[in-house]
């Protein structure tokens, strides 16, 4: 029996850098959903549905694959930090956090398209911002603009000056997709990294 296609439901190049260092072969899909929270629900929980959503979401383009379907959320005191989008909003974002410790939680679901059948994981980084002057964000965001970043950072890149700790038990899960959680759910559904 040949092993399933293996397909990534997401737009992201850091989800797709990210499952790339598997060195498995891969697809790329774009799911259509719509990640507005539901009234009332918490962040955690939307992570959790849209990356099962986003799964879902290609699912009938690829029949018989497993699909990798994950989505983040940056919260602190109940309150979500998406993609600032702009300069501005980014220096507000960064401000906010400065001093403090944010939750980013990466959803992430495998879906056996063939039979419906979802597994959904979350996993939790908490990271604690520097306190930051206004020239420190201004010099940061000059250098490396991350305005499609939850947070407004790249732990990945000149972002690990803004910050103090890292605390989880994967650090791809900050990038967007939990490398460690990915490799113990292909496995049970049969596909080795190794």
């Amino acid at each position: 029996m040949s092993p399933k296609q293996l397909v990534l439901a997401s737009t992201s190049p850091y989800r797709r850098e990210l499952l790339a260092k598997l060195g498995l072969p891969f697809a790329v899909a774009s799911p259509e959903t719509d990640e507005t929270p539901l009234p009332g629900e918490s962040p955690i929980t939307t992570a959790l549905r849209l990356s099962e959503a986003k799964a879902r979401a290609v699912a009938q383009q690829f029949p018989k694959a497993l699909i990798i379907g994950s989505d983040q959320v940056a919260e602190m005191d109940g309150r979500v930090f998406g993609k600032p989008g702009t300069h501005a909003r980014a220096v507000a974002q960064l401000r906010e956090l400065s001093g403090r410790t944010v939750n980013f939680f990466t959803g992430l679901c495998v879906l056996d398209a063939q039979t419906g059948e979802a597994e959904v994981r979350g996993v939790p980084t908490l990271v604690g911002f520097r306190e930051l002057s206004d020239a420190e964000i201004e010099n940061y965001l000059r250098r490396e603009p991350a305005y499609n970043c939850a947070g407004s950072a790249k732990s990945e890149g000149l972002g690990i000056a803004l910050l103090s700790r890292i605390q989880g038990d994967d650090p791809n899960a900050l990038v967007g997709l939990p490398l460690i959680t990915l490799c113990d759910l292909l496995r049970k559904h049969g596909m080795t990294v190794l």
